[in-house]
């Protein structure tokens, strides 16, 4: 049941940037506020395909729509109602149409406006977290919420029965979804990779195939479909296939909606995630990860990166950090990254790195989560 005290009406202005990041934050954040909330949520979104890969029901041809409880509307296409909803959110400073913050500023009382920003374990997000700006025009303020890592920040979206799921997830669960994608659960460590196109895949494929022990790769479909034909030096590749080399074998899965994508991070040992939505998803999956931060011109996903280095690897010894570390930073550098040295001494870490890991979630979960505490900020200012 709603809280009638949270406003009831949003708007969440998603525009796409980092392919599906941005579209699966939105996303995740309007049905947990739909779903866990009762509260009424359009997501303006500028790109329904992007979408609808990570939810099929959605129709990506329609301006308007209903999909699982949430008003979905294409941006531009869907053209702007005459009265914004009482919280409307900004996210990732994607900024809002002219004509849309006229109407803001001049409906009565004004929608409280939020900017749903990137996620960051840097230390300074803290402080900032919650703090209001005046728009240069107009006598609308605007106000920063930060993701984060503590319980000063702005938490971490989370549903309310993920981690039960999660757990729920058995050695059968683990083998029907392999046995479904088509593949058989034979035991051995098992990797998910999501990544930016740049990551330095054959090298890493490399090291894996001159492995000492088997190795399962599953690759869902996406930007490092090519780099893995080169590897294997094939003309196609196709969802079900399977490709060895040495110690390796490389399991091809089509592109994944959320729901079954949590469900890979669960059947695997270790997960390379990117971005923002799969790396939160990672952490909450309680297994070791290795991130791949979007990359910025200005080398802030180095200091992202660094930062959660820093926070996420207290508590490891020194022998699993210095691998995490330096594996991480191969992963995160050059195309021509050598892993020859660099995954072994990983591989020799991830018991550690699983308690870790598994420490790390259970901590998280203390933090309070992402969406109850946008509606809780929501609460406090619209009376």
């Amino acid at each position: 049941m709603a809280d009638p005290n949270i406003p009831q009406t949003w708007d969440i202005f998603c525009r796409v940037i980092d392919n599906f990041g941005d579209a699966g934050v939105c996303w995740r954040l309007a049905r947990l506020l739909r779903h866990e909330h009762g509260l009424d949520v359009r997501l303006w979104i500028d790109s329904p395909r992007t979408l609808q890969a990570l939810h099929p029901a959605l129709d990506p041809h329609s301006a308007r729509q209903t999909c699982d409880g949430i008003s979905v509307c294409s941006w531009p296409e869907a053209g702007l109602p005459e009265k914004p909803a009482a919280v409307v959110v900004e996210a990732f400073g994607c900024g809002l149409p002219g004509e849309w913050v006229a109407r803001m500023a001049h409906a009565q009382p004004p929608p409280l406006w939020i900017v749903l920003e990137y996620l960051s374990a840097e230390p300074w997000v803290d402080s900032h977290h919650g703090l209001s700006s005046p728009h240069p025009q107009l006598s609308l303020p605007r106000y920063f919420f930060f993701p984060g890592f503590t319980a000063a920040s702005g938490g971490l979206l989370r549903e309310a029965d993920l981690l039960a799921r999660r757990d729920a997830f058995d050695a059968a669960a683990r083998a029907g979804f392999w046995r479904q994608s088509g593949f058989r659960d034979g035991g051995a460590l098992t990797l998910s990779l999501f990544a930016y196109a740049d990551a330095p895949l054959g090298s890493l494929l490399g090291a894996l195939a001159a492995g000492a022990e088997p190795t399962v790769v599953a690759l869902p479909e996406g930007v490092l479909w090519p780099a893995a034909r080169a590897f294997f030096g094939v003309d196609s590749l196709a969802a079900g296939q399977s490709l060895r080399r040495g110690a390796l074998e490389l399991r091809l899965l089509p592109f994944l909606p959320q729901a079954r994508y949590d469900e890979l991070l669960w059947a695997c040992d270790l997960n390379f995630v990117r971005g923002e939505d799969s790396f939160v998803r990672a952490q909450w999956a309680a297994r070791p990860l290795v991130w791949q931060p979007y990359r910025q011109d200005d080398g802030a996903h180095l200091r992202k990166l660094e930062a959660f280095l820093v926070r996420h690897g207290a508590g490891l010894n020194s022998a699993a950090l210095t691998a995490y570390r330096d594996f991480m930073a191969r992963w995160n550098g050059a195309e021509a990254a050598e892993f020859r040295a660099a995954w072994p001494a990983l591989r020799a870490c991830l018991d550690e790195l699983a308690g870790h890991a598994r420490a790390w979630a259970a901590h998280l979960s203390t933090q309070g989560e992402l969406a109850a505490k946008l509606a809780d900020f929501a609460r406090s200012r619209v009376k």
